[in-house]
């Protein structure tokens, strides 16, 4: 029996992606910006890759991106052979996954040595506006709150997660996203066309009543609207880049090691930390 805690109801998302991506990917905004900072980050990087691994949610939008690539679903349990891809990129689906760091290692085990990870998911600033209206409005009509909006990590911790699964000179960043929307039910309109809405195992199993959408939209309204009356929505994408070990890569001196000073390079003068602490106690 599996000890990893069930956030995401997996089958409730399957259903979500299922509904979202049968009929059309032109309004995937959010892709198309994902796809756009993937290509940037791998133009920087001096080197062709030969074998591509795409593990998503979204497989018809990521074939069309990039056609030679090998596209996997991301289950829990990645079924790719062991030692297969220079390049594995996991797009927009890891805020989903049960077990994060788990699946960083299974595409770890997938990869050559030198391998390039770059993964893109949701980062914890996302949909900060939703969650705080209906957090509110819950209360107030309900009394009690439930999860609505999936817990996404912050930029702090990812360069842990890389850690653990144990790739070498993590990177992570980000990219702040604003939009508005005219009402609520855009907004819910749009994160239906991705499959984006809440599919936590710990939700509310029952429709929301009309009188708690009105009270989410209002305090939505008084908190984050614009001058034009708008709505403001942040979506954070989050960016790891990660390499598999190799004898050949770039390692860290160790700490200690340098030949040269700071301050000789700044051509300033160096004080100690003693004489500063002292300077700044008794002032």
């Amino acid at each position: 029996m599996s000890t990893i805690q069930q956030i995401t109801d997996r089958h409730a998302l399957e259903l979500r992606r299922k509904r979202a991506f049968r009929t059309s990917i032109d309004d995937l905004f959010l892709y198309c910006r994902a796809l756009e900072e993937i290509n940037l980050r791998l133009k920087d990087i001096n080197r062709t890759f030969n074998k591509i691994a795409v593990i998503t949610g979204c497989p018809k939008f990521w074939t069309d991106a990039i056609p030679k690539a090998d596209i996997l679903l991301d289950d829990e349990q990645l079924h790719f052979a062991k030692d297969s891809y220079d390049l594995v990129l996991h797009t927009m689906s890891l805020h989903w996954a049960n077990d994060p760091v788990g699946q960083l290692i299974q595409c770890r085990l997938a990869m050559v040595p030198d391998g390039l990870l770059l993964a893109v998911f949701f980062g914890g600033e996302t949909l900060t506006e939703l969650r705080t209206s209906l957090l509110q409005a819950e209360i107030e009509i309900y009394g009690g709150a439930s999860p609505r909006v999936a817990p996404m990590t912050s930029l702090r911790d990812c360069g842990a997660l890389l850690q653990r699964a144990g790739f070498a000179l993590p990177v992570a960043d980000r990219v702040e996203i604003l939009a508005s929307y005219t009402t609520l039910s855009k907004l819910a309109q749009d994160l239906r066309r991705m499959a984006e809405t809440n599919v936590l195992a710990a939700r509310r199993r029952f429709f929301s009543n009309r009188r708690f959408i009105i009270s989410a939209e209002q305090m939505y309204k008084s908190l984050f609207s614009d001058r034009c009356g708008r709505l403001q929505a942040t979506f954070e994408l989050m960016f790891l880049t990660g390499w598999v070990p190799a004898a050949n890569q770039q390692q860290p001196l160790r700490p200690g090691s340098a030949e040269s000073k700071l301050a000789d390079a700044l051509k300033t003068v160096e004080h100690s930390l003693a004489l500063i602490s002292s300077l700044t106690k008794y002032g």
